[in-house]
Parts: structure tokens; sequence; C-alpha cells
């Protein structure tokens, strides 16, 4: 059986994800296992729909077994982010390919790209860059650019710099693993609606639909509810999203506005300094902007420096306000099973011979599989207890603990 791998956050799952799968299953995936981040995502921000939800529409989509990416995993930065799903997806033992999407490159510029930058030369550039005060993201193209020309240019894009720490995960960490960059069909990385919701974007394959950025649906569907999200996501999905609005299983932005800011309110000076990435002052600067900001949007903007990108300044603050230190584990000590089809569970037990970590639907068993693992898992709950009150109608605590994966 060949298996694919992909790691998402499907916030929320759309045309362009069902078109991925499909094309892996065209070049003749058997099976294809998807590692999603949970209640909380790489952008520093609570995800538009819980992972509940995202994982019926994932299996709705196209997917066939959904696996839990740790919150602490998820709002790592791109390298951390990407270490913790490949290792996920290589702890199973039984997939064979990493299948990411991409802006501009294929595999072979992905990998030359991750060689380049855990080559021993491009230590100096990079620190050169970054003593003229350059930000990392910013650093590191100028670093390559150096070691060679127009390698900068795989470091700009977030898809491309996102496909360069997979390969850079799959080097580093010797996985067998084989990489394979999808280009990007129809919009791009946070690009904005740019037409009406009738129209199809002119390079979207017909057969899939309207492709539009998944920041975009978050605002569309945020701004006019999911129905307006129809022409840019799979019917089944947009099924499994109409459910869920009924229920009230949706951000409200002001609710996770109120309920950050009143935790970091109650932090002390000890506590943010022993923040996960609290380096350079960073947690004087989050400091002093509590006292100013009233709402989340005004406390990243006071938080704005030239020196960081505004999604580590957000991945700072919800690590703040999450407790997150450094002695979290950065990589999953588990296997946390959200939901599977059939084929999906055919692939559990292929698993259950090939897996290197502990695998299971129950958290509460997992967390019982080492002291790693209970530690990861009650920091998982709590984001997931937190999220839980960021919903149009909020949800009780534990449901980490008491969801029952999802069968389709």
């Amino acid at each position: 059986m060949k298996i694919v791998g992909i790691i998402a956050e499907y916030n929320p799952f759309h045309n362009g994800h069902a078109y991925q799968i499909a094309e892996m299953r065209r070049l003749g995936a058997a099976a294809v296992v998807c590692v999603c981040s949970p209640g909380v995502v790489q952008r520093g921000e609570a995800a538009f729909l819980p992972a509940r939800v995202r994982t019926r529409a994932a299996l709705a989509g196209g997917a066939d077994l959904i696996l839990s990416l740790p919150a602490p995993c998820a709002v790592l930065s791109a390298e951390g982010f990407a270490a913790a799903g490949v290792a996920a997806l290589g702890a199973l033992g039984c997939v064979d390919t990493l299948c990411f999407g991409t802006d501009t490159l294929d595999t072979a510029n992905a990998l030359d790209t991750a060689r380049l930058l855990e080559s021993p030369a491009f230590t100096a550039p990079l620190r050169r860059a970054l003593e003229e005060g350059m930000p990392l993201p910013a650093a590191r193209a100028a670093a390559a650019d150096t070691l060679c020309a127009g390698a900068g240019n795989a470091l700009r894009a977030a898809n491309d710099i996102l496909a360069v720490e997979y390969c850079k995960a799959l080097l580093r960490s010797g996985s067998a693993l084989h990489p394979l960059a999808l280009p990007r069909a129809g919009a791009a990385h946070d690009a904005p609606l740019l037409l009406p919701c009738t129209d199809t974007v002119r390079d979207t394959p017909p057969e899939h639909g309207a492709f539009a950025s998944a920041s975009a649906l978050r605002r569309l569907g945020a701004e006019q509810g999911v129905e307006a999200l129809a022409p840019y996501v799979p019917a089944p999905c947009l099924a499994v999203y109409r459910a869920a609005w009924e229920r009230g299983e949706v951000l409200f932005s002001t609710a996770f506005s109120t309920a950050i800011l009143s935790r970091l309110r109650a932090k002390s000076a000890e506590e943010l300094r022993r923040t996960r990435g609290a380096r350079e002052g960073l947690e004087n600067r989050l400091s002093a902007a509590i006292r100013q900001a009233c709402t989340w949007e005004e406390l990243i903007e006071v938080l704005k420096t030239k020196r960081y990108a505004t999604a580590r300044l957000r991945r700072f603050a919800l690590n703040a306000a999450l407790g997150y230190t450094d002695d979290i584990p950065a990589l999953p000590p588990y296997l946390h099973i959200l939901g599977a089809t059939e084929t999906g569970l055919s692939v559990l037990r292929r698993a259950g011979k090939t897996a290197k970590l502990p695998i299971a639907a129950s958290l509460a068993r997992l967390a019982k599989s080492g002291e790693a693992a209970a530690r990861m898992a009650s920091a998982h709950a709590a984001a997931e207890d937190f999220t839980a009150l960021c919903l149009r109608c909020p949800a009780p605590m534990g449901t980490a603990y008491t969801a029952k994966p999802v069968m389709p």
C-alpha cells in the first residue's frame, strides 16, 4: 500500500485541499494520512472551527486518517511545526511519502534549498544579516542569496518556506519519507477573494470548483456565515460546516480576544520571562503591550516591530497565554487518532505493527504512556479547553479527553 502523509491545518478544509488529495490518488496513493493542528494554529491564533469539525470535513473531503498535532507543537515556528509533523508521520512506520503544497518550488528545489540551509557555510552569512538588524525570514533569504544567487527566492513565499522546512526536517531526522512537492493551483497563500463568489479562478481545475486561500475563507465565513463558502469548499464539507454553524461551533473573535487578554493580564513578569520563545527582551515588550491593549488586534499592533514577523509575535503572545515554556516537548510523544475511514482503519491495523510511538484514540490512555506524554497531553488539553471558550456557543472542559474519534 502506498501511503501518503500530509501535514495541515485545514482551517478550513477547502477545494485546494481536496485537489491535493485527489492528485495523490491520481498518482497512486492507496491511503492519505493527515496530521492536523488542533484548536490553536501555527499563525498564533485560534482555529476558525474546532479540530473535530475539521476532522469530519477532511474525511468528507477525501482523507483517510487524521492524527492530531498536539497544541504545543502546532504553535511552534515553521521549523518546529514541520519537525513535529514529520516526526508524527514517520512514527507511524508505514507512510512512505510526504506531500506538501508550494508556491513556486518543485521537489528538487525544496530539497536543494534545505541542504543549503543545513550546510555549515550558511551560519556566517545568516549571522551577519541578523547583526544588520534584519528579521529572521529576511536574513535567511539574504544569507541564501549570498551563497547561491537566487536561492533566497525559495524563502520568501509562505508555502515555499514551509516546504523547505519539511525537507530540512526529513534531512535532520534521517526520515524514510520521500518528499513530494505539489505546486498550488488557484489562489496563493493569504490571497484575498478577488472574484465574486459565483466566479471560478481561471487556473483552477474546473472539476474542483473555485479556489480561495484559507485566510480569505475565514474572513468570508466570519463576515457572511459558512453558507458563503459554498463555491470554495467541497459539498460534503459544506454540510459539515453548516451543522457546526448551527451548533455554534465556530470561532467568536471577540470571545477569543477577551479570553486571551484576561489570561495575559494575569501573568506575572516571571511567567512572561519563562514563556517559550522569550528572548532579546520580547517578554518586556509583551508586558508593556498588555497594559495598553484592549483587544487582541490592538495587542499585536502594539507589539509589532521590524525585528520580528507578526506571526512570531502572535505565537509568542499565545504561548504566554497558554503558559507554554521551553520544557514542554517539541516533538509529539504519541499519536492521537482523531478520525478514520475504513481505509484509515486498515492503515491503523498496519501501524499496529510498525508504529514507533504509542497510538490510540484516547488521549487519557496516551497520557499514561510516559512523563513526556503526560506533559504534552495536559498542555494540549488546556489549549483545547481555552479555545472551547472562544466559540460562539462555548463548549465544556475536557473534550480533548472525552470526544470520540470521527468514524464516518
